[in-house]
């Protein structure tokens, strides 16, 4: 009886397979994270809603309303600092919270507008027990919770600015970031030189937290047709620190013409005429 030959793979059959098989194992990694929901890139498209001044994603969205919430709890905290503050570097360091954030609160305020985003009006509860424990101190004490509360909390939100400055895609909040940048860096500058902050603590504190990402799911709310109007903060009457200028002059509106002027030139001055 004849047996029946099956055909096979020969040892060129089985290389084959072989190289076939590894070319897979190689290109599934990086299908499997190209386009994949759920990635970085797939998570910011979703979370992003187009705006005239360039898509608007759930970090800028959130970024608005911290630099509002500072300007609810940092504002007060600079006035008890110039009503309390027992040095002249705390009294100094209240001075610059209240006109910094007076500015800041202005810019945020005229960005969420235009981008039909609501602001909150009250701060944080969190934000409220840190203003509640410097309602409790007194004399040094005092001067030593204003310099670490509010060096810990700008200390924190400035590498926040920093993250949003790098990647939004909106030129508004592109234009708050810097000067958001400008007067946070001032105000951890004027409260360092109360000589109160303890940076031992500020290091401990920053690597326990390691400062969770900003934006948790759900994405904060979007632009709205009628959003409220946020209430201005109310600072002390007006002192003498000067405001930081806008760092850059807002995006021009659709459609607007923008001039801009030749500089003249200078004009040698001429030679003195001898009297003949």
């Amino acid at each position: 009886m004849r047996s029946i030959q099956r055909p096979g793979l020969g040892g060129t059959g089985l290389i084959i397979a072989g190289l076939a098989a590894t070319l897979v194992a190689l290109i599934f990694p990086v299908w499997s994270y190209t386009d994949r929901s759920g990635t970085g890139a797939a998570v910011l498209n979703a979370q992003s809603v187009s705006t005239r001044f360039g898509p608007l994603s759930a970090l800028d969205r959130e970024f608005l309303t911290k630099v509002r919430l500072a300007g609810l709890w940092e504002l007060p905290a600079g006035q008890q600092a110039q009503e309390r503050g027992t040095t002249e570097a705390v009294r100094t360091a209240g001075l610059h919270l209240i006109e910094g954030h007076t500015f800041l609160d202005a810019r945020v305020r005229d960005v969420a507008a235009r981008l039909g985003l609501e602001l909150p009006n009250q701060p944080s509860e969190q934000q409220r027990g840190w203003l509640g424990i410097m309602n409790a101190s007194h004399g040094e004490d005092f001067d030593r919770e204003f310099a670490n509360l509010l060096r810990m909390a700008h200390g924190k939100v400035f590498s926040v600015v920093a993250q949003v400055r790098a990647s939004t895609r909106n030129s508004l909040v592109r234009a708050l970031a810097d000067d958001a940048n400008t007067t946070v860096l001032d105000h951890i500058k004027v409260l360092e030189a109360t000589g109160y902050v303890d940076f031992d603590a500020l290091a401990t504190d920053m690597a326990a937290a390691s400062t969770p990402p900003l934006t948790n799911s759900p994405a904060p709310p979007g632009p709205t047709a009628d959003p409220a109007s946020a209430v201005p903060v109310t600072p002390s009457p007006a002192a003498t620190y000067p405001l930081p200028p806008p760092a850059t002059s807002p995006p021009p509106e659709v459609g607007e013409v923008v001039e801009f002027t030749e500089p003249t030139e200078a004009v040698e001055p001429s030679e003195p005429s001898e009297e003949p």
